[in-house]
């Protein structure tokens, strides 16, 4: 069948989220042909370039959500604005639709900033449908006129959402709105409808995919939305962390915008998300913290089913099997650099870490155990904030554990090491796993703890904190604390420092556990499933000459090599029916009268020249012409 993939920020780019999984899953279902419809984040993303596609992708769509839109109309001041919103050619709109846009502009942003309710369910109540009825008018409309990219940036939509703010329900955040945060909101409302006024929404495009499959939820799967109102196509929505869940944190964190702004982001986010997931025929959370944070947007659990993303586990094979032959054995050679002693932190250093958290629970690990160490590998997220995170920790540690020397002319080193993983040490990823005889994971937030994973697939004893989907990874195979908790964090590492058999117990049971549920053979086997499930319950959308006069299929009218692609697509002429109107419709050839003649290609005449008959009988389909689409 034929998927369209739907990414945001990702693959096919070089950098990007979920790019390795869309790249497995792509790669490991070579029955199926994948056309990717790729959203960008930035001008920096599309100058990485792309990954090298295999051949299972046949076409690449690719859009922008970055590129600031010339010309942009809010601000003008001048008279009669809405009359003159073009699509990017200054083709003015007509009354009616300037109407049409208002009405559903309206209704959207109305929706958008009336709450429901108290007690009302997510999806349900005059909201929901305010907001289905202004979104999918914006897409018709977008869809007729060329895009809406100037109409989004109007002084109309400004005044639009302004008198949305001031009606009656709205909330006391929400009525404070200034003028610079309508203006703030409109640029980033029309950022997030951007997808509306692509070109993907016609029968050589999203309409002609078997199944829309977006890599995440929000922008990604709006075309997937659109494709399923305008064509029928179903849409598979796979989230390894939600979009929501991630406006909130980035708001608790600090943003450029103020409160109103951020509750008028939330709400929009949160209505779109319940549309998403109401349409989608599965929905396919990657852990259960996931799914939880879907149900409460309104996602209906009768419709989801985990699948937890997949990991390459051959990498990391020589250490868990090494583990496992060495049991409780020293894990290391040299006791001072690594070794059952050892504790190992691997990650991006960011403050959602609390490596702060760490260090002061490493302190107490020191006063139980004088001779542990703490290698901590990993290098700042991007941005400042985490580049300053960095400073502050490594100060920290340098504070709390002094350099040590063993004698009077030795040169001191500290118990605590920041370093980076490809150097001469420590080549790649797995050593720095076996470089200790425990993995601790010390985060305030967390999704899925891939590093964990990585962890359990090496046979190592973890201790982690109770945050996201960290007690379902782990599964009683490894320890788990509160979170900005040091002494328990500390108690937890000393626990299995002193008991080797347990911690190597632990590790074998990990490492059997991660084998089992986080493999990429796993994952691939689960959306093969998936794929062909929702395909066997969708209608199927036959051509014209695959039907008969009622509409039921011809047989043999679809062989198995129209899905491929070539010349050989088209039915061929003995599957075709007779022009003749009296006669029988669907008729293929080894059943007409004999003599009966049928064009080459539709609407093709007749050849003058005559042609032998064709053969009579089981033979008939064997004998014709190379390339009609014979089996």
């Amino acid at each position: 069948m034929r998927i369209g993939l739907l990414t945001d920020g990702g693959y096919p780019y070089a950098t990007g989220e979920s790019r390795l999984w869309c790249d497995r899953l792509v790669r490991g279902l070579p029955q199926h042909e994948f056309d990717l419809f790729a959203l960008s984040r930035s001008a920096h993303q599309e100058a990485q370039g792309w990954v090298q596609l295999p051949y299972q992708v046949s076409r690449v769509r690719t859009a922008p959500l970055w590129t600031p839109e010339d010309g942009t109309l809010r601000g003008s001041g001048e008279r009669g604005l809405l009359a003159r919103l073009v699509t990017g050619g200054e083709q003015s709109y007509g009354r009616r639709d300037r109407k049409r846009f208002t009405e559903h502009l309206t209704a959207l942003a109305t929706a958008v900033c009336i709450p429901d309710r108290a007690g009302t369910e997510a999806g349900e109540g005059p909201g929901a449908e305010l907001f289905t009825a202004g979104l999918y008018g914006l897409a018709e409309l977008a869809r007729e006129r060329g895009g809406l990219h100037f109409a989004l940036r109007s002084e109309t939509t400004v005044r639009i959402l302004e008198a949305a703010t001031r009606a009656h329900g709205t909330g006391r955040t929400v009525r404070s709105a200034t003028v610079p945060d309508h203006l703030a909101f409109a640029a980033e409302l029309e950022r997030a409808l951007r997808p509306l006024s692509l070109d993907w929404y016609d029968q050589e495009s999203l309409g002609a995919v078997d199944l829309c499959h977006a890599a995440s939820g929000g922008a990604a799967a709006l075309p997937g939305l659109l494709a399923k109102r305008f064509f029928g196509v179903p849409l598979l929505v796979t989230e390894h962390g939600v979009p929501l869940r991630a406006h909130y944190l980035a708001a608790a964190s600090g943003t450029p915008y103020g409160a109103p702004v951020r509750a008028l982001l939330a709400a929009f986010h949160g209505r779109l998300a319940t549309e998403i997931y109401r349409q989608a025929a599965l929905v396919t959370p990657g852990n259960t913290h996931v799914r939880r944070w879907q149900q409460r947007c309104g996602a209906d659990p009768a419709r989801q089913r985990t699948v937890y993303p997949g990991m390459a586990a051959e990498r990391f094979g020589p250490v868990g099997e090494d583990a496992e032959r060495l049991g409780a054995a020293d894990l290391g050679g040299d006791a001072e650099a690594d070794g059952p002693d050892t504790l190992v932190w691997v990650g991006r250093i960011e403050p959602a870490k609390d490596l702060i958290a760490l260090l002061h629970a490493f302190a107490e690990v020191r006063r139980a155990r004088p001779d542990a160490r703490l290698r901590i590998f990993g290098a700042p997220a991007e941005g400042d904030e985490a580049t300053t995170y960095l400073v502050h920790c490594t100060a920290l540690a340098a504070q709390l554990f002094p350099d040590e020397a063993t004698g009077a002319h030795t040169e001191g080193s500290s118990p605590v090491t920041f370093e980076e993983i490809g150097g001469p040490e420590i080549p790649d990823l797995a050593e720095a796993y076996g470089a200790g005889g425990v993995i601790v994971l010390s985060s305030t937030v967390e999704g899925f703890p891939v590093s964990l994973v990585e962890a359990m697939f090496c046979g190592r004893a973890t201790v982690s904190t109770d945050v996201g989907a960290v007690v379902e990874v782990i599964g009683g195979t490894g320890l788990v604390v509160p979170p900005r908790n040091p002494k328990a964090l500390a108690d937890a590492c000393v626990a299995l420092l002193r008991d080797p058999e347990r911690r190597a117990r632990l590790g074998a049971a990990a490492r059997a556990r991660a084998l089992e549920l986080f493999t990429v053979e796993q994952n691939l086997a689960a959306f093969r499933g998936i794929y062909l499930e929702l395909m066997s319950h969708t209608p199927v959308r036959r051509d014209a000459d695959t039907v008969d006069a009622h509409g039921a299929p011809l047989p043999f009218a679809t062989p198995p090599e129209a899905h491929l692609l070539g010349h050989w697509t088209q039915p061929g002429a003995h599957l075709r029916p007779p022009e003749d109107p009296e006669g029988p419709a669907g008729v293929p050839s080894w059943a007409a009268p004999s003599g009966a003649r049928l064009p080459d290609r539709p609407g093709e005449p007749e050849p003058e020249h005559a042609r032998e008959p064709e053969p009579e009988g089981v033979c008939a389909v064997a004998a014709a012409p190379a390339g009609d689409g014979d089996a």
